[in-house]
């Protein structure tokens, strides 16, 4: 047998091609600083910024220029507290950064919004802190989150991104914006959430690492994903799909292919994987140093995450991706 006949030349490989990444699959995440005049770019995921209140707006015109169809926000604010007050808040950073965007662009993209507390507590976890059990109290979290999703909804949020882990966060979601008039609002579910050494780079980027102390642990394993179970893994986007949610979601991806192919073959819901922080910066500094070319790993990268299942991307490189797209 001979396969070879069809990878002679480039036209005939793109005639047998399987998988594709397009620009319809990114999505691009944004950071946005309260305060912050401008950009700064973070140190350990090169060419990714915190944005200002203004600048940000300079971010997504570029996504829209480039042919991306979505972005993903994350809030930085000034005021961290222990409930997370500013993602509670009517005018609150997030809330008054979706008005401003969708004043601004409309429908020409979409704005999802990253619903959680990591970035909003001085603690650093992903909401209300129980001292007798050490880890975030479930449902009081379920409460403020039902809160903060209203409030981006209002705000005018296309889509609505819980990423605490929290039990039963879909559930409470779904309930809340359909008894509020926001029935048509879609709910992308970090369904399976791993607590991954990956997410290094992020908690530089959005200051939002979570703090130890005799009251809280020092990391997120006591709600995040176990990175050795498989059938769990499965098991969390199958309750969050009967629970309402419109998309699941692997996270991270790289490390989790199996996990990605699993969910995929197990629903019919749209599934998203998001290429995290850590993955992006490995790719950043092998290619800074010579050791491998950026393009080239980077669009492999993309299309694995594709040829595993995923509908849809969120990745730090969507900028980069949409240009070689053209």
């Amino acid at each position: 047998m001979n396969l070879r006949r069809l990878r002679l030349n480039s036209n005939i490989r793109d005639l047998v091609r399987e998988n594709f990444v397009t620009k319809n699959d990114l999505i691009m995440p944004v950071f946005i600083k309260e305060g912050l005049d401008g950009k700064n770019e973070i140190p350990s995921m090169p060419g990714i910024y915190q944005n200002g209140e203004n600048a940000f707006l300079d971010e997504i015109a570029e996504c829209i220029d480039l042919g991306i169809k979505a972005v993903i926000l994350f809030g930085i604010p000034k005021l961290k507290d222990s409930v997370g007050s500013d993602a509670l808040d009517e005018e609150g950073l997030i809330a008054r950064s979706v008005r401003k965007a969708k004043e601004t662009f409309g429908d020409k993209i979409a704005i999802i919004t990253d619903l959680c507390f990591c970035e909003f507590t001085e603690h650093g976890h992903c909401g209300i802190i129980n001292p007798k059990l050490k880890t975030v109290d479930n449902d009081a979290t379920l409460e403020i989150s039902a809160k903060q999703a209203l409030i981006h909804a209002e705000a005018g949020a296309d889509m609505i991104a819980p990423s605490g882990m929290m039990d039963n966060i879909i559930e409470t979601l779904r309930e809340a914006l359909d008894n509020n008039g926001f029935s048509h609002i879609p709910i992308m579910s970090y369904s399976t959430k791993f607590a991954s050494a990956f997410y290094g780079p992020f908690r530089d980027a959005a200051e939002s690492a979570p703090v130890a102390n005799e009251y809280l642990p020092k990391d997120r394993k006591t709600y995040q994903m176990d990175i050795a179970n498989s059938r769990e893994a499965l098991l969390e986007s199958l309750i969050d799909e009967a629970q309402g949610a419109d998309i699941l979601m692997v996270k991270p991806a790289l490390a989790f292919m199996d996990i990605i192919k699993e969910v995929k073959e197990n629903t019919l819901k749209p599934l998203c994987v998001y290429n995290v922080s850590g993955e992006y910066s490995m790719v950043k500094a092998a290619s800074m140093n010579g050791w491998m070319d950026y393009d080239s790993l980077m669009m492999e990268i993309l299309t694995s995450f594709k040829r595993a299942g995923a509908d849809m991307i969120i990745s730090y490189h969507s900028k980069d991706a949409a240009k070689i797209l053209g």
